[in-house]
């Protein structure tokens, strides 16, 4: 009785060692696009807290495309999976369609907001700090100056999120290695000045990764040219869409954005908030604890790509009992995988003062403390993504909707009571207001019983 209890909820050695062959690739390369801004926040914390507070409010905006341009890809990688699964190329090749053109309209979209005048825009993230108007130059400088990147960005997610759904996911590792070497040399070159170059500080840091994105947009490139991938079509036919299956791709994106948009914008909100709390010191420090925090996140990465690409797999095999054994053996890795980070992080809280020496020892204090506070939470999180990605494979986005808005209610209103009602630092604000992600888990995990997710998308897009 006991084992066939174990074995409902615990996995095979071959299924956890496929999961991981998934899992981990995915995750080293965010652990290296991870340290790409972590190489960023060490190198211009070297100029100083205004300079690394500009950077930083900057990239919370930032934050808005790449989750808008990840939930496209999301999408897309819904379809793309069971269609792998399938064996159905044409269906690959419309879900990578979809992809381009929607991820590259955006990419236009916020290249013109970035090169205009976005002032207005970080100003809301600094409204009543005492650097804001030091702080916000720097984030129009920094922004201005990284511009071009998001269309090379939108391109190489759509390619690279495609090889990850067809289990290719070793190139994409490959390439974000490669474009962390050249972010980093040109980071040390044009950051400072280095090797006769002119000094451009802030700026320095964006052209630096507009030199690396470019070089990884390249890449892709050429190894689509040359090993012509299952999901690549001829340029020439990219509005020759199945719009049927668009339609379809169109309605769940609206439904994963809005989940994805609103826990965004509560982020963001959130981080406005706790910038009240003080000076330059709050944003850096803060900055610095997420610029660690970010590579104990690298494993909820991992084992929702491993999660699409196992259930979509088999849900467009038909192997739907296969599936649903599959998602408890998914959920009850995703804790123990937690947990894993959860130590990970307490270990990460001594680099703080090495990492980042030249922010103020109470920048320090922030940043490992919010450290802390995220590493306990790592195993609630890492469980409630694994829920989200078995309910989206299927299809279910409603799921998702619900439980976001539940959350994140609770997380704003939380965020609003404890600033305008207590003296609490930022750190502890964040703490209490994440036990919001509570609700998130007991919503989710109940839903999935209905098995409303247990569906083979690729066989019914195919009778279409």
């Amino acid at each position: 009785m006991f084992s066939a209890k174990v074995k409902k909820y615990i996995g095979t050695k071959a299924f956890y060692k496929r999961a991981l062959a998934v899992a981990l690739p995915v995750m080293a390369q965010l652990v290296i696009q991870n340290l790409v801004s972590l190489i960023d926040n060490f190198m211009v914390a070297g100029l100083g807290d205004i300079k690394m507070s500009g950077v930083n409010v900057a990239g919370q905006i930032n934050f808005l495309f790449i989750i808008l341009v990840n939930t496209l890809c999301m999408s897309g990688g819904i379809f793309m999976s069971q269609f792998k699964g399938a064996e159905d190329k044409e269906g690959m090749q419309q879900s990578f369609r979809f992809k381009v053109l929607f991820c590259s309209i955006v990419g236009v979209l916020y290249f013109i907001l970035m090169s205009s005048n976005p002032r207005g825009v970080f100003k809301l993230m600094v409204t009543v700090n005492k650097d804001a108007e030091a702080i916000v130059d720097q984030s129009i400088i920094y922004s201005k100056s990284l511009a071009i990147s998001w269309l090379f960005m939108s391109f190489s997610m759509s390619i690279g999120s495609s090889l990850r759904e067809i289990e290719k996911v070793k190139i994409p590792l490959i390439f974000g290695i490669a474009a962390t070497l050249v972010n980093t040399f040109f980071n040390y070159v044009l950051i400072y000045g280095n090797f006769g170059a002119p000094k451009l500080e802030a700026a320095g840091a964006a052209y630096a990764t507009v030199i690396a994105r470019g070089f990884e947009l390249v890449l892709y490139l050429v190894y689509c040219l040359v090993k012509r991938p299952p999901f690549l079509f001829n340029p020439f036919k990219l509005f020759k869409i199945n719009f049927s299956l668009f339609g379809q791709l169109i309605k769940k994106s609206g439904m994963i954005l809005y989940s994805e948009i609103f826990w965004a914008v509560s982020e963001t909100f959130s981080n406005a908030l706790y910038n009240t709390r003080g000076g330059a010191e709050v944003v850096s420090g803060m900055a610095a604890g997420f610029a660690i925090a970010n590579l104990m996140f690298i494993s909820f990465s991992g084992i929702t790509t491993s999660t699409g690409v196992i259930i979509g797999q088999e849900l467009g095999k038909g192997n739907l009992e296969e599936s649903k054994t599959y998602k408890n053996w998914l959920l009850s890795g995703s804790i123990i995988f937690g947990s894993v980070f959860m130590i990970l992080g307490f270990l990460f809280t001594p680099l703080v003062p090495i990492i980042f020496k030249n922010l103020t020892p109470m920048a320090w204090h922030y940043a490992i403390q919010l450290i802390i506070i995220a590493a306990v939470y790592i195993p609630l999180w890492a469980c409630i993504n694994v829920l989200y990605a078995v309910s989206r494979t299927g299809g279910d986005t409603t799921m998702g909707v619900i439980c976001d808005t539940v959350g994140n209610v609770l997380f704003i209103l939380g965020m609003i009571l404890l600033t305008f009602l207590t003296p609490l630092g930022p750190v502890a604000m964040y703490g209490i207001v994440k036990l919001s992600d509570v609700p998130k888990v007991i919503i989710a995990w109940k839903w999935l019983k209905n098995e409303r997710w247990v569906v083979n998308l690729a066989e019914q897009n195919s009778k279409k």
